[in-house]
């Protein structure tokens, strides 16, 4: 059994939302629901999820991402200098059986100098600290989230006519942020990157050169801005990435193994593990788990939270021992390839399913790591 995350059964960070926050939410949109009463409700269901996430044995807890709508806008326009815009342009998400899934995701611009100008997590974190009886573990994007997407066109050239004085400064807001959650007692802090996932896939990497911009060089820059970000940490504080290709609806945008960031990425961002999804062929094979350095955990995210049906166990132990062919089982662990709600909108299983297959992750993990 480890004591320090990631931990053996870990997760990524969002839960299903329970109908009455989503009910919530909508009085609120409509003007029915003052600020404080939103907070209250989202209160209530956070302590809910809490208390079920330990109970599932999970060591690791998050808040479910219960008071956002979206992992990473919610976090990222509270950045003094961010603007965000609806409908510019439409994502196509796919699904498994190959039917499309059309959505206009939030557009984040950077219109003006960037700044970190109030804590942004921090009363969220103090909550959540206050209802744990385990690890508070805190989830936000990381800082490629605010580049890749619109890439030069959506930074400002008057502001940022050189886009190192734009990275130096989105670090900087970081590492205030994460100064600031330190400061409260965070020592478990996860970062979402859907960016790195994506410069997997071959037809991705070839979009990313047609604009300009080199798809190994991008992977370099990730790497460097979150080595940036969390340059101050405390010595005790851990620090994980996870990588996404995709998860809204239980559809998916991105395809492709590891290989093409697989030794840049595990060598060059100094942090303390990797989520990776594994939960279909998506992903590729394990060989690109050869490059992960000594003294770094791999999450191995081979369950689905896309689906309802409960891997088996044998099922995921043959999968683990073929992942430690290539990195020892030593720095393995095993969670779910992402969140169950990546947005307010979740994927297409219910509460049910999710806490099932949880105690099917916290089952697995205690029969192959002990504990």
């Amino acid at each position: 059994m480890t004591t320090k995350p990631p931990f053996r059964a870990d997760h990524v960070g969002s839960y299903l939302r329970p109908r009455r926050l989503t009910e919530a939410r909508e009085k609120h949109a409509a003007g029915k629901l003052d600020d404080a009463g939103l907070r209250a409700v989202e209160d209530d269901c956070i302590r809910e999820v809490v208390d079920r996430q330990q109970e599932a044995g999970l060591r690791g807890i998050t808040d479910g991402e219960f008071r956002r709508t979206y992992f990473h806008v919610d976090f990222l326009e509270r950045l003094a200098g961010v603007t965000v815009t609806y409908g510019e342009f439409v994502a196509t998400f796919r699904k498994d059986d190959g039917t499309e899934v059309g959505f206009r995701p939030p557009t984040m611009h950077v219109e003006a100098p960037l700044r970190h100008v109030a804590p942004i997590q921090g009363a969220d974190y103090d909550f959540l600290a206050g209802a744990v009886g385990a690890t508070p573990k805190v989830c936000i994007p990381a800082p490629s989230m605010l580049h890749f997407r619109g890439g030069r066109q959506a930074i400002s050239a008057t502001v940022y006519p050189d886009l190192e004085g734009f990275y130096e400064d989105l670090a900087a807001a970081y590492r205030a942020e994460i100064a600031d959650l330190a400061a409260r007692g965070c020592r478990y802090l996860q970062m979402d990157d859907t960016n790195l996932a994506y410069l997997c896939d071959p037809k991705i990497r070839e979009r990313t050169a047609a604009r300009g911009d080199d798809p190994d060089g991008l992977t370099r820059l990730y790497c460097r801005l979150v080595n940036e970000a969390i340059r101050e940490r405390p010595a005790d504080m851990t620090v994980c990435v996870h990588l996404c290709r995709g998860n809204f609806k239980s559809a998916w945008v991105a395809e492709g193994g590891y290989e093409p960031v697989a030794e840049i990425l595990f060598n060059e961002m100094a942090i303390d593990g990797f989520f990776l999804e594994y939960d279909d062929e998506r992903s590729g094979d394990f060989a690109p788990l050869r490059f992960m350095p000594k003294g770094k955990r791999v999450v191995l995210g081979l369950m689905s939270s896309k689906r309802p049906e409960v891997e088996s166990k044998a099922e995921l132990k043959q999968r683990i021992e073929e992942a430690a062919r290539y990195v020892p089982l030593e720095q393995c662990a095993l969670s779910h390839q992402c969140g169950f709600s990546s947005t307010a909108h979740g994927n297409e299983l219910d509460e049910d399913d999710q806490w099932k297959k949880l105690a099917r992750c916290v089952e697995v993990a205690g029969e192959v790591w002990g504990g």
